[in-house]
């Protein structure tokens, strides 16, 4: 049975989300007082309602309480999504993720029984900042305020060493938990090409070559020495 969400605010990166969602093949109810948002994403949606989100009763009677996750983005509008969140969680949802437009916003919507605060321009920012500070770095997802996960081109040092033998736990403080590989195969037609293979997990043993991909686990300071390799 699909995972059920909703997503309560329509605006760029509301809509965004619902989309994402939907084409994961998710169950997703969409949420929006401005009945042309809704309309927008009547056809995707499992179920698409033009309602007030502070309304619970109405929230309550189209069955949000039976959704997994409940995700809020109603724009700059900071009281209201104190006061969805408060209703989210009154009505029993499991986690309630929200869109914060600052950190005293976050800290608040915290305290008050948000599973998850976000901000999106803040991690897309940093994200722009990493790939400024290393070209070698595809992409970056904040963890914490000192740990991230990074994609990261393997340094050319690294070619034809296993894993064992660059002791990057060790000496670097950071985890590899994924080697992304290009492999040559010949198409259909006959023509060469390559198919990316994601080894989750790698063993002490795998070998580090040209081309590949490195997934990182590790404190901001540490990834970025890597970034330098």
């Amino acid at each position: 049975m699909a995972k059920k969400f909703a997503v309560i605010g329509l605006g760029r990166f509301g809509s965004a989300v619902a989309r994402a969602l939907v084409e994961k093949g998710f169950e997703v109810m969409v949420v929006d007082i401005d009945e042309n948002e809704v309309s927008g994403l009547s056809e995707l949606a499992t179920q698409s309602l033009v309602l007030d989100a502070t309304d619970e009763k109405g929230l309550k009677d189209a069955g949000v309480a039976d959704v997994e996750t409940a995700i809020v983005s109603v724009g700059q509008k900071i009281d209201v999504s104190i006061l969805v969140t408060l209703i989210l969680k009154e009505l029993g949802v499991k986690e309630v993720v929200v869109k914060a437009v600052n950190s005293l916003h976050g800290t608040i919507l915290k305290r008050i029984g948000a599973d998850r605060v976000i901000f999106p321009e803040r991690e897309m920012a940093l994200r722009l900042a990493e790939s400024f500070v290393s070209p070698k770095i595809f992409d970056y997802i904040e963890l914490s305020p000192t740990h991230s996960v990074i994609e990261i081109a393997a340094p050319k040092t690294f070619f034809g060493k296993t894993l064992k033998e660059l002791t990057l736990r060790e000496s670097q403080k950071v985890n590899v938990i994924a080697i992304k590989k290009k492999i040559p195969i010949i198409t259909e037609k006959g023509v060469p090409d390559f198919k990316e293979e994601v080894n989750i997990a790698p063993g002490a043993d795998d070998e580090i070559a040209e081309g590949d991909i490195l997934v990182l686990l590790g404190r901001y300071e540490n990834l970025e020495k890597i970034g330098r390799m």
